[in-house]
């Protein structure tokens, strides 16, 4: 083959419907390129190189020469482009006697949204009538319904948390309900990890509501919200399970000297004035706790029975004060065995 023969006119119609296409002559240089074999190769020489230079051969496996193309039944090749990607690329080859050249027209098939990735390439860049094409606009209607389909999950699910949290939530306080209370209280026991049972009711809630109106009583109760939030752990519960009763679910926290000092420290800062359209409101509270190690089998109905005794052992003790069940001594406090 006269490998300085040139290359016809014809090209530019070729470069129009194969831009994937190279021209090689008998001694396997690549005479002519299409623009999307340029654009492939980037800043690499093409014209002018052996084709096994820029792509591998996989299969047929007895094709090392051009003059082996001829011979060949099957005009289908399968190759991969040497750089740093190592694409599989399908080539469809012929012998062009007129020229003394081979046609090779590379696709990239199933791989066409990896390489237009990768390359940076366009429609443009393909063939007109390319099914690839075709294929590779499916693929981004898939990707654009999946991502569409993936913002709508995400935005379903954080709707089913927000309204999870919703149903588990207090209103007023945002401290968790009677509900989140029992589910918590439900996976204590099964967790069988020793807790406490905090029963708080306000003291003089009902004088601040006569005086000052419900909008003062809101106002008292966020503050004492504010106040549990901040007297206890993150891995305890709060709960605002009534009008003005609280219950606090204290985490591995059994021991009598230390649920004293919690008791104490809440009822003295519940003490504190409480700061509404500049009129002092007071209250303070009462508290009944039970601790999960009173019990061989703790029982939720039982420590709930319990807690509520303590804390009306408070009251009826003059109030402002705490009662933890089972501790008669306990001093200067009502008690209950």
């Amino acid at each position: 083959m006269n490998i300085e023969r040139p290359i016809p006119f014809t090209c530019g119609a070729l470069d129009h419907v194969l831009p994937l296409h190279m021209i090689i002559d008998g001694s396997g240089v690549v005479r002519h390129a299409g623009p999307t074999i340029q654009k492939v190769f980037g800043r690499r020489k093409v014209l002018g190189r052996n084709v096994f230079g820029l792509l591998e051969l996989r299969r047929p496996r007895s094709i090392s020469r051009i003059e082996d193309v001829a011979k060949i039944d099957a005009r289908r090749v399968q190759l991969k482009i040497r750089d740093e990607y190592r694409m599989s690329v399908t080539g469809a080859v012929t012998v062009m006697p007129d020229l003394d050249s081979v046609l090779l027209n590379l696709s990239f098939g199933y791989s066409i949204s990896e390489a237009v990735a990768r390359y940076e390439l366009t429609g443009s860049d393909f063939a007109p009538t390319d099914l690839a094409v075709e294929m590779l606009y499916l693929v981004e209607a898939k990707s654009a319904v999946m991502e569409i389909a993936t913002q709508l999950a995400h935005r379903l699910q954080g709707e089913k948390e927000v309204a999870q949290t919703q149903a588990l939530t207090d209103g007023l306080t945002g401290l968790a309900n009677r509900r989140a209370l029992e589910l918590r209280l439900e996976r204590q026991f099964l967790r069988g990890v020793p807790f406490s049972l905090m029963h708080l009711d306000l003291d003089f809630f009902k004088s601040v509501n006569d005086t000052y109106g419900h909008a003062a009583g809101d106002a008292v109760l966020e503050s004492v919200a504010q106040i549990l939030r901040e007297e206890t752990r993150k891995e305890d519960l709060v709960a605002r399970v009534g009008g003005d009763e609280f219950v606090i679910v204290l985490d591995n926290q059994v021991y009598p000297t230390r649920l004293e000092k919690i008791s104490t420290r809440l009822i003295r800062r519940i003490e504190s004035p409480i700061l509404f359209q500049d009129q002092e409101c007071r209250v303070s509270a009462s508290i009944g706790v039970v601790p999960s190690t009173n019990y061989a089998n703790p029982d939720q109905t039982r420590m709930a029975e319990d807690a509520d005794k303590a804390l009306y052992a408070s009251k009826h003790a003059g109030r402002a004060g705490f009662t933890i069940a089972g501790r008669p001594d306990v001093v200067g406090r009502s008690l209950i065995d």
